[in-house]
């Protein structure tokens, strides 16, 4: 209670430095009603018999078919209407640059990766940067990090750099290279590292921190703004009705509000600031006169990715004894930012993905000295992909919330298990422990680094099995479809402090809804992943239509 009070205080009040955006153009029509199909609400209750599901403008309300000016939706036989999806991790600016740059997701071999580089280059001028994300070495025949040679041979005239699926690691030719000012001999910098050839030779794959030296090309506010309105309309496509856009700089929210008050921006998001926007982060909570923006918290990074190794393990790497990861941040920074978040009412959310990151940001929160507790502040952790077995409880205790992202799992079921060994791939990808401790998971995607679909993610939270294959990773783990589906509704309202107006259907909540054309709840798990987006609802206002292309 105490939490959100203090949440509708604070958003009450816009800092006055930020820009008021206009309100949005007024609907053609104040009603909309949606009759037919089957409505889930989300609360245990079902939706009132005879009753249609109606919005009078951005809320639910009774509403008439039969009023003047109503926009009646009948829906088609067996549709299934749900509360909105909501994304509670994802980068809107990455997936809006994913649809923009070379793409390399799903690229079998590194010859491959090294085709799509040269057919890209030849599309550019001479010398401009050749950009691209999405390549996984362990979905090649060698699973070894690439050398930049047969890069910088097939696309000598261009500096390349292409980041890792994870974002946490990327590939830069002999251009690049030169660049960014890495030779033999160069030393990463903490919580980073350069991948060396037993010549002494950087190979080209620059991780965490040392990523940083590369120079890319900076986007002007046009491509931001076009960026942003690309990866809404895929959002929208998919179902999603709001998004957790995490690490969010100022240029990129100050594109988003001017999309808002041209009345081009219509995702519900809740934007997460950079751990280095300091100023912003001191202004405190703020948000759109309408709410559809909600600025409230902070970003930061306490490791790597298991991927690349850079997850920071308490004891060695099983395939790689020498190395426990990176450290991106130590506990005392970590402190610091917590508490600063803490005295300004934003809520610090926490990537953590090895054993070792999880304890250092559950001791630093532990730490934080506020009014009421830690627990009314919802601090998260995002992925929370390795806990130590005796942290699982601390989570509960310090009320801190797990932000985890089901298709890891998937993704990652190949090799995680060679990195992380037996005893501790038990205590990974464990969302049904934290449900077992009355702990609050909401669930996302992490897009661009896994799809932005959100029914693959509800489809590995519910058979933890890899798409089109058998073989399941922590079976142990499975959620029901009901706890799937509300950590993409329910717990990801909860997440950001808007619980009291979004995540299931109620009189006056928001009229978010999407709509599938099959009941989640009751098809078979290959039908979860074939089910279609008739509509995408934000607000009362339809902003995707399946029932004819979009």
């Amino acid at each position: 209670m105490i939490a959100a009070l203090t949440f509708a205080f604070a958003c009450a009040v816009a800092a006055p430095q930020q820009p008021t955006p206009a309100p949005q153009p007024r609907r053609s029509r104040s009603q909309l009603v949606l009759t037919g199909g089957t409505i889930w609400t989300g609360t245990g209750e079902p939706w009132p018999e005879r009753q249609a599901l109606g919005a009078r403008g951005e809320r639910i309300e009774p509403c008439d078919p039969r009023s003047p000016g109503a926009l009646v939706v009948d829906l088609p036989e067996g549709a299934f209407v749900m509360p909105g999806l909501i994304d509670a991790h994802g980068h809107l600016l990455g997936l809006g640059g994913s649809l923009a740059e070379v793409d390399l997701v799903g690229t079998t071999s590194y010859q491959e990766v090294v085709a799509r580089a040269k057919a890209k280059a030849a599309t550019l001028p001479k010398g401009s940067w050749v950009i691209g994300r999405g390549w996984d070495q362990n979905d090649w025949p060698e699973k070894v990090m690439p050398h930049h040679q047969a890069l910088t041979q097939a696309v000598p005239d261009h500096p390349v750099w292409l980041t890792r699926i994870d974002g946490h690691a990327g590939l830069a030719n002999a251009l690049a290279l030169q660049a960014a000012g890495v030779r033999r001999g160069s030393v990463a910098p903490s919580g980073g590292e350069i991948l060396f050839d037993v010549r002494g030779e950087p190979t080209g794959v620059l991780v965490d921190a040392a990523m940083a030296a590369v120079p890319q090309p900076g986007l002007t506010d046009a491509q931001i703004r076009t960026r942003l309105l690309a990866a809404q309309a895929a959002c929208f496509a998919h179902g999603l009705t709001c998004v957790h856009d995490m690490g969010v700089s100022r240029r990129v929210l100050d594109a988003m509000v001017q999309l808002h008050r041209e009345g081009r921006w219509l995702l519900r998001t809740y934007v997460l600031l950079s751990s280095s926007e300091r100023e912003r982060i001191r202004r405190g909570p703020w948000q759109t006169p309408d709410g559809l923006i909600v600025v409230r918290g902070v970003k930061a990074y306490a490791d790597g990715a298991l991927g690349s190794r850079g997850a920071a393990l308490l004891e060695p790497y099983a395939d790689r004894p020498n190395t426990r990861g990176l450290v991106s941040m130590p506990k005392g920074a970590i402190l610091l930012l917590a508490q600063m978040c803490a005295d300004h009412g934003m809520q610090l959310c926490t990537h953590a993905i090895g054993d070792a990151a999880n304890k250092t940001v559950l001791d630093a929160y532990a730490a934080v000295q506020c009014d009421g507790g830690l627990a009314g502040r919802r601090f998260r952790i995002e992925h929370a992909q390795v806990v130590a077995a005796d942290d699982f409880a601390r989570f509960a205790e310090l009320g801190v919330l797990p932000s985890m992202q089901p298709t890891h799992l998937t993704s990652d079921m190949p090799w995680a298990p060679e990195r992380l060994g037996p005893e501790r791939t038990l205590r990974a990808y464990a969302w049904r422990r934290f449900h077992a401790l009355d702990v609050v998971v909401p669930f996302g995607s992490d897009f661009p680094v896994e799809s932005v679909d959100p029914l693959k993610g509800i489809y590995a939270a519910v058979t933890t099995k890899a798409l089109g294959a058998d073989r399941e990773l922590r079976p142990d783990q499975k959620l029901t479809r009901v706890q799937a589906l509300r950590g993409f509704t329910q717990a990801g309202a909860y997440a950001m402090f808007s619980e009291r107006r979004l995540g299931t259907i109620e009189l006056r909540k928001y009229a978010d809804f999407t709509v599938f054309d099959r009941d989640l709840r009751t098809c078979s798990d290959a039908e979860i992943l074939a089910a279609r987006v008739l509509l995408t609802v934000v607000g009362g206002r339809i902003v995707y239509d399946g029932r004819r292309g979009g």
